[in-house]
């Protein structure tokens, strides 16, 4: 495999990785809009503490770390306004 075909399917394999992230997103928007808060939000909550376990546990970067704090916390905004935007 030449280093054009390698590049070839990465990009390949990213923007399949970016697709399934989106209909990911899309699919939890729509559970979200269909289950009350008291549902959904512990299970989100598990999720997000999780991420950040498995995050400090394999010692990443301080920068990684921040990323996925970062990422946190622009689902949850999203899950409120979303919310706000169902009542």
């Amino acid at each position: 495999m030449s280093d054009s075909n390698a590049r070839e399917h990465l990009d390949t394999k990213h923007e399949r990785n970016r697709e399934q992230r989106i209909e990911g997103i899309k699919r939890w928007v729509e559970y979200i809009e269909s289950e009350p808060p008291e549902t959904w939000g512990p299970q989100q909550n598990a999720v997000v503490n999780d991420q950040l376990g498995a995050a400090q546990s394999v010692q990443t970067s301080a920068d990684h770390q921040q990323h996925v704090e970062d990422v946190a916390a622009e689902i949850l905004e999203v899950s409120d306004e979303s919310n706000a935007d169902s009542k």
